[in-house]
C-alpha cells in the first residue's frame, strides 16, 4: 500500500491528493472535487476526471455550488488521462447499481467506491431535475463531511484500516 499522508516541512499536519473519478465528468465527480475543496485543511487537495469526458461541466453543477457558496471557477470536464497531480486515493463516483460502468483507475493507490446516481440522466420537471442535483450534492457532501472527520493521524498508518472506514462511508446516506 502507498504511503498515503506526506509530512509538510514545518508544518504539524499532512496532505493528501483525492482523486473523485467518474465516466463524464460533468456532474458528480465536479461536485466532489469542489465540495471537498471547500471544506478540505489546508495542504489537502482534490481533483476531478472522468475515463470519457463529456468536455463540460453541467451548468446545473455550477448553480448548485453557486447557491452553496462554493467556488466554481477553474472547474472544467477533463480525461484522466491528465492528471496534474498524482492521487493517493481515488474515490469512484459512478452509480454501478444502475448499471453504469465505473472507470477502473489501475495507479498505486487506495481506492473506494461511493455511489451516486447521476444526476444528468434526471427526467422530469425542472424542479425534480434541480432535486437530483441536490441529492447528489447532500450525499456527496454527507460522505465528504465523514471522511474529514475520520481521525487521520490513527489512519496515516493502517491503509486497510482506513480502506474499512473510506467504503464504510460509501453507503452513507444523509
Amino acid at each position: 500500500m502507498p504511503t498515503l499522508w506526506l509530512r509538510k516541512p514545518a508544518l504539524d499536519h499532512f496532505f493528501m491528493n483525492v482523486l473523485f473519478l467518474c465516466t463524464g465528468n460533468s456532474c458528480r465527480s465536479i461536485l466532489a472535487e469542489a465540495t471537498f475543496n471547500h471544506l478540505a485543511p489546508a495542504g489537502w487537495h482534490a481533483m476531478s476526471a472522468g475515463s470519457h469526458p463529456t468536455g463540460h461541466v453541467h451548468p446545473r453543477s455550477l448553480t448548485l455550488l453557486a447557491r452553496e457558496g462554493i467556488a466554481t471557477h477553474g472547474y472544467f470536464s477533463k480525461s484522466w488521462d491528465n492528471l496534474p497531480h498524482n492521487p493517493d486515493l481515488v474515490v469512484t463516483v459512478c452509480a454501478s447499481a444502475a448499471g453504469e460502468t465505473c472507470p477502473a483507475y489501475l495507479g498505486r493507490v487506495i481506492r473506494t467506491h461511493w455511489g451516486v446516481e447521476d444526476p444528468a440522466r434526471a427526467i422530469g420537471t425542472g424542479e425534480q431535475i434541480d432535486a437530483a442535483f441536490n441529492t447528489a450534492y447532500r450525499i456527496l457532501r454527507t460522505r465528504i463531511e465523514a471522511f474529514l472527520a475520520l481521525p487521520h493521524a490513527d489512519l496515516k498508518h493502517d491503509p486497510i484500516r482506513l480502506k474499512t472506514e473510506l467504503d464504510r462511508i460509501g453507503d452513507i446516506l444523509p
